[in-house]
């Protein structure tokens, strides 16, 4: 009679609201008059360190759930600041930008033939003729004096070498110009992947500390059945073990975020920076565009596309260059002498034109020729291949995009599916009749399916981000609203609603 009106008066708590059922319970007692040394507080049995100031027995070590919350002033960063961050301290783009500096100063060399050159000698020379000595029977030692020697020369033209030699410096500084965008293109991408990433991790964080709360319902719904003699002890160690998995679950996701917050300042260049928070969550922005639009962004926008047209043009330069090896160079020079037998005894100068033709040998140069003419060749080959695998790189991300996009929809129902298991297995434990075993499987398929939707999420961003790198250029998103009847678990507030998830 005790046990059939114990279960009456649960079975009217059940039909009420849940937080009716939690300020009615405490009033008679239920649950609360337990064995504990057969059934410790969880927190009682979590990882314990002497205490320093011997203040208390006891603190939870540094790492536990509880003792390392997220600061309450940590700033929240959005992806445009994240970005930001990244295009002004990443070391790659960086010395991307030191190449091009440096691919200047080689423009401005090349340009440096047309200017006039000055040199500057002085000596001093001690000669004994031979010939001289041996005719007049006596040895002959003359000094010679140089106090200042100063030669001008000017390069007035050279038949387009110099204009080719600067022709492809320029080409080659584009190139420089081209691999920065490649390198901010790639940078872009990778800063956008850890930050869904990280997003994703925050949310499987807020799922496990939802399970936490969940399982902590189911635990204390097993004491209260177990003290009314409604339930065996058993139902009550499945809910603590259940309990206890979900803990480490959470501390698994707690560790998780922090990774991911770890590679994304990596990324972005700056890796001892303090721990924040992100102020967006995961979303799903739809991106109207064809394959054939994807293409023609790509042949404007993407830098490696640009690329191999300049090193194309840069290899037929060459061969402009080495086909002018015979070219001669016409040259003015002055030149004026101080010295003589002594520092200041005479003076001297000269001055003239040259037309200086090189030391041709036509089996180098036509050789030379030839294989200019063969890496131009092989530089048109290297281009079209790298161009067809610019288009294969644009129809992978694609079609991985379209794959990721029609997951969601698929996710989306297994995550109202699994809820409306979850409801009912609960509903059928809280009036008796349910069993630990079936409320655990429908918790963790609702779990899972949850997991599941946001790794859609996840996977979706990620991709639409890697087709945004593969087509150079970021895609504008269509205005689509996800499904409403999808609701997922919202990180606390502050550190006394996480504490109290946690509990």
């Amino acid at each position: 009679m005790k046990k059939i009106t114990a279960l009456f008066l649960l079975t009217v708590f059940s039909i009420a609201q849940t937080p009716v059922l939690a300020n009615v319970i405490p009033k008679f007692e239920l649950g609360n008059i337990i064995i504990e040394d057969e059934y410790p507080d969880s927190n009682k049995v979590e990882p314990l360190v002497p205490s320093y100031d011997n203040s208390q027995e006891s603190l939870r070590i540094e790492g536990s759930v509880e003792a390392s919350p997220e600061p309450e002033s940590a700033p929240d960063l959005g992806l445009e600041d994240c970005l930001r961050i990244a295009l002004g301290n990443n070391p790659r783009i960086m010395s991307a930008m030191q190449d091009i500096l440096a691919s200047d100063a080689r423009v401005r060399q090349a340009w440096s033939n047309y200017f006039p050159s000055l040199s500057w000698q002085t000596g001093y020379t001690r000669i004994k003729q031979l010939q001289l000595s041996d005719a007049i029977g006596r040895n002959l030692i003359f000094n010679y004096w140089v106090l200042g020697q100063i030669t001008a020369s000017q390069m007035l033209y050279d038949f387009g070498v110099t204009q080719n030699q600067v022709t492809i410096q320029k080409i080659d500084n584009k190139i420089y110009k081209m691999n920065l965008s490649e390198v901010i293109n790639d940078v872009v991408y990778q800063v956008k992947d850890a930050y869904y990433q990280l997003l994703y991790a925050q949310e499987n964080r807020n799922v496990a500390m939802d399970m936490v709360a969940k399982y902590t319902l189911f635990y204390n719904q097993a004491k209260s059945y177990y003290e009314s003699g409604i339930s065996p002890k058993v139902d009550v160690t499945i809910a603590e073990v259940n309990l206890s998995n979900s803990k480490l679950t959470l501390i698994q996701a707690e560790n998780a975020v922090d990774v991911a917050i770890a590679k994304l300042n990596n990324i972005m260049g700056v890796p001892y920076f303090d721990k924040y928070s992100l102020s967006d969550r995961l979303s799903y922005n739809s991106v109207d565009i064809t394959l054939d639009q994807a293409e023609c962004i790509a042949k404007e926008a993407r830098p490696e596309y640009k690329m191999a047209d300049l090193r194309v043009e840069s290899a037929l330069q060459n061969v402009k260059l080495v086909k002018k090896s015979w070219a001669p160079q016409l040259t003015v020079e002055g030149q004026f002498q101080v010295g003589g037998r002594t520092m200041v005894n005479n003076y001297g100068y000269n001055w003239g034109g040259y037309l200086t033709f090189p030391t041709i040998n036509g089996m180098l140069l036509k050789n030379q020729i030839k294989e200019a003419k063969a890496l131009y060749s092989k530089q048109l080959a290297e281009s079209l291949n790298t161009k067809n695998d610019i288009y294969l790189d644009i129809q992978q991300a694609y079609y991985n995009l379209n794959e990721k996009k029609n997951q969601i929809p698929v996710a989306t129902l297994g995550v109202k599916q699994a809820k409306e298991n979850y409801d009912l297995s609960f509903g059928r434990y809280k009036v008796g009749v349910g069993s630990p075993t079936e409320l655990k499987d429908a918790q963790v398929a609702y779990q899972n399916a949850m997991l599941s939707y946001l790794n859609s999420l996840y996977q979706y961003n990620s991709a639409l981000a890697y087709l945004e790198k593969s087509v150079g250029k970021n895609l504008k998103p269509c205005e689509v609203q996800l499904n409403k009847e999808v609701t997922l678990p919202d990180a606390p507030k502050d550190k006394k609603d996480k504490n109290k998830k946690s509990n």
